[in-house]
């Protein structure tokens, strides 16, 4: 269940003054934009960072200002860390820019990490490499950021967090989990039928933005084997969270934050944007006992979005069957 937070604009653009000034005077005990929350786990999440790609100096200060703020636990990074073609050189860039973050660091692979060849065509298109490929790149990829697996688990708290990858040799589909995966996957949400369920993947489940532009929803820009997925999800009830980049859309489009996010009356997608542009935005999962706080950074303006604020509550278990929240 998600509960928005809406407020007004009056309101927010005194903040915003109020922040600046107070800001600049040097009056906060705690650093500029820092989120305050107790008893929780705090994560931040990059959207697709497409390393080295544009905007290399806002990139940076992201990591800066993550590093300023003392609360933080992990930083996940849903994939796509390459920049077109996850070629050696953009891999290397890509390790030693996230060398830089002060905070632990868990990062999945997307679509651009290994799906295509080192070289474009003569038009200057890209093209999906052979399997082989693909496999030598997610394997170099796993090792670069010294990953236990492209796939794999953590217990914060009461919470499982499951980290998924794009791994599908030779798929038709930009961002599809192979077999192998899926049976992992099965069999981890099996041993932990208690613990309320996040999940963070590359793409999003279909349906949960709207059809802004002509890819959302497609094929290629939702987590594949769709209907497996959705099946899985089913009969997962502790699954309330799926956390996901890809189609980068920004902290303005109207389905950023909306009912529309909901998956199936149960799972929350929350959408974030990639950071290879100007306006980076970033949001936060506060991990609570008893539930999950969600807030928007603006790293240009350096403001919390409060009208993006929201609160997602898990469904409750009990001796490993769930039950919805009154």
């Amino acid at each position: 269940m998600a509960i928005y937070k809406p407020i007004g604009k009056t309101i927010l653009i005194g903040s915003v003054f109020f922040l600046g000034f107070f800001a600049s005077l040097h009056l906060f005990d705690v650093p500029y934009g820092f989120a305050k929350e107790k008893d929780s786990h705090h994560l931040v999440i990059l959207g697709d960072p497409h390393l080295p790609g544009r905007n290399i100096i806002e990139k940076e200060n992201v990591i800066k200002t993550i590093n300023s703020w003392d609360n933080v636990d992990m930083v996940v990074a849903l994939g796509d860390i390459s920049f077109e073609l996850g070629t050696a050189d953009e891999l290397m860039y890509a390790k030693k820019f996230f060398s830089q973050l002060q905070k632990p660091l868990w990062i999945v692979a997307g679509n651009h990490d290994y799906i295509y060849d080192d070289f474009f065509d003569a038009k200057g298109r890209k093209r999906k490499a052979s399997a082989g490929t693909q496999q030598q790149k997610l394997q170099r990829f796993t090792k670069a950021f010294d990953l236990p697996n492209l796939y794999y688990s953590k217990k914060p708290g009461d919470y499982l967090l499951i980290f998924l990858s794009t791994d599908e040799l030779g798929s038709y589909d930009l961002a599809r989990v192979s077999a192998g995966q899926m049976d992992w996957l099965r069999s981890e949400l099996a041993r932990n039928k208690g613990l309320p369920t996040i999940i963070f993947f590359h793409a999003p489940l279909k349906g949960t933005l709207k059809n802004y532009n002509k890819d959302v929803n497609t094929p290629n820009f939702v987590a594949q084997p769709e209907e497996k997925i959705r099946e899985l999800i089913l009969q997962n009830p502790q699954i309330f969270l799926w956390v996901s980049g890809h189609t980068h859309t920004p902290a303005t489009n109207e389905s950023y934050a909306s009912d529309i996010n909901l998956y199936e009356k149960q799972v929350t997608n929350i959408h974030n944007c990639d950071i290879n542009r100007g306006t980076i935005w970033t949001n936060s999962l506060f991990l609570h006992p008893d539930k999950v706080i969600t807030k928007t950074f603006n790293h240009k303006t350096g403001v919390w979005m409060e009208t993006l604020e929201r609160t997602v509550i898990p469904q409750k278990t009990i001796g490993g069957r769930s039950r919805a929240n009154p």
